[in-house]
């Protein structure tokens, strides 16, 4: 099923994360706890569902002939959404919204084997089905409404969430404690949704309001920044001398088209230096707990980037379609080991010492070298995507349009392009 970049996904996400919504308080109120409003948002809606849903959606489309693949795919991929969507909510807010420690085969109480084969079976349902049923009932509506459903459900969507994320920020995480304050307190507007959210939740997520998860030392968006930059420029280098090593040859392996960035790697390294070192109770993760976390997300990860690319961009970055045990092209077992070994190395000798340098480095230059740093990242990214949409335009034939077409087309013709993205290729 093809997919258009924006407005398909968005509704998938919406429609999903409804459906998500429904069945989880189905089933809470089968279970004897009655009408329960799932989800810490405002509205009717689990986001996690919708997340998971589009990931597959992009990603495991081509694996529809292999069942066997797709049931695997979707539950890797369901089980490290899940898992992210929990440790980044207790990093956020710290609560425990579920635990599932009381179920066999989990991890840190965030996932569990039971319900990872569960969300599992429903992605293969999702994919197989459910996507182009309700691709097919999108478009039975005319365009303009289509186009501007779209757009007004995701922004209310990213409204939803971000503003229940700010409220839910701001508020002491005993609930007993807020709702006793408020109804001491004026009701302002603000107090009137937090509190209606927070009894929400109180009713949802039991463990959310009678035990607060530990709070593990947080990360600045200073720091945040520091780590991509650094992710992504020892990413890009560990890939070039690997590529000299096993080829012989030095090849570009930069993601963006200014100076020797892999954001891939940037990305990875952000989410393992904040997500990986430690378990609920705070202590620090073993070698072997890393290894196995860092295979299993790894290779999630870097197969949605692959088809997030592919879809963006129209071209594959990378292809092991010619080593064994590959999935699609996009991922292979081998390097889902790498992914191990290397959540390991950064985990345990390296993330200590460099965030120890990002404190010192902030500490001697203040905010405006991160600031400029950050500025030139965003700058980097978004220039480098606009080329590479603009690449794969004149690829197909499509002539330049306006002024910053012809500008694209002057400072990143053909040449350059092949330059800074040798392996890069259209899909057969």
């Amino acid at each position: 099923m093809e997919y258009a970049w924006y407005y398909d996904l968005v509704l998938l996400y919406v429609v999903y994360s409804f459906l998500g919504w429904v069945g989880e308080t189905v089933v809470a109120a089968a279970r004897g706890r009655g009408f329960v409003k799932r989800g810490f948002a405002a509205g009717p809606f689990c986001y996690v569902y919708g997340m998971a849903a589009v990931i597959m959606a992009v990603g495991f489309d081509d694996l529809r002939d292999n069942l066997l693949y797709l049931f695997l795919g979707c539950t890797v991929v369901a089980t490290v959404v899940e898992w992210v969507a929990a440790k980044t909510l207790e990093r956020l807010h710290h609560r425990t919204w579920w635990d599932y420690s009381g179920h066999r085969f989990n991890i840190d109480g965030y996932v569990c084997l039971p319900y990872s084969l569960l969300w599992g079976a429903l992605g293969c349902i999702s994919v197989l089905w459910g996507n182009q049923l309700l691709g097919s009932a999108f478009h039975l509506m005319p365009v303009w409404l289509f186009k501007t459903l779209a757009w007004v459900l995701g922004i209310l969507a990213v409204l939803d969430q971000l503003g229940s994320a700010a409220l839910l920020r701001r508020r002491p995480t005993r609930l007993e404690g807020l709702n006793r304050a408020l109804e001491q307190q004026s009701r302002t507007l603000y107090d009137r949704i937090a509190l209606r959210i927070e009894r929400r939740i109180e009713g949802a997520y039991p463990h959310a309001a009678q035990r607060p998860a530990k709070v593990e030392p947080g990360a600045s968006i200073g720091d945040v920044v520091w780590l991509f930059t650094i992710g992504s420029l020892v990413g890009d280098i560990v890939e070039t001398l690997f590529c000299r090593a096993r080829m012989g040859v030095w090849m570009s392996r930069s993601s963006l088209v200014w100076g020797p960035f892999s954001i891939v790697w940037g990305a990875a390294l952000v989410m393992a230096s904040l997500l990986l070192p430690r378990k609920k109770d705070g202590s620090a993760r073993t070698s072997s707990e890393l290894f196995v976390l860092g295979t299993f997300m790894g290779g999630a990860y870097e197969y949605v980037c692959s088809a997030l690319g592919e879809l963006v961009f129209g071209v594959i970055f990378w292809d092991y379609s010619k080593i064994p045990f590959n999935l699609g092209g996009r991922i292979n077992l081998l390097y889902c080991f790498f992914w191990g070994f290397a959540a390991v190395a950064w985990v345990k000798l390296c993330y200590p010492y460099v965030y120890r340098g990002i404190v010192w480095l902030r500490g001697h230059t203040g905010r405006w070298l991160t600031v400029l740093v950050g500025l030139f990242m965003v700058v980097n990214m978004a220039v480098s995507g606009l080329a590479l949409i603009r690449s794969d335009a004149r690829a197909e034939g499509v002539p330049a349009a306006n002024a910053l077409d012809v500008l694209l087309d002057e400072r990143f013709p053909d040449e350059r392009m092949a330059r800074i993205y040798p392996n890069a290729k259209k899909p057969a």
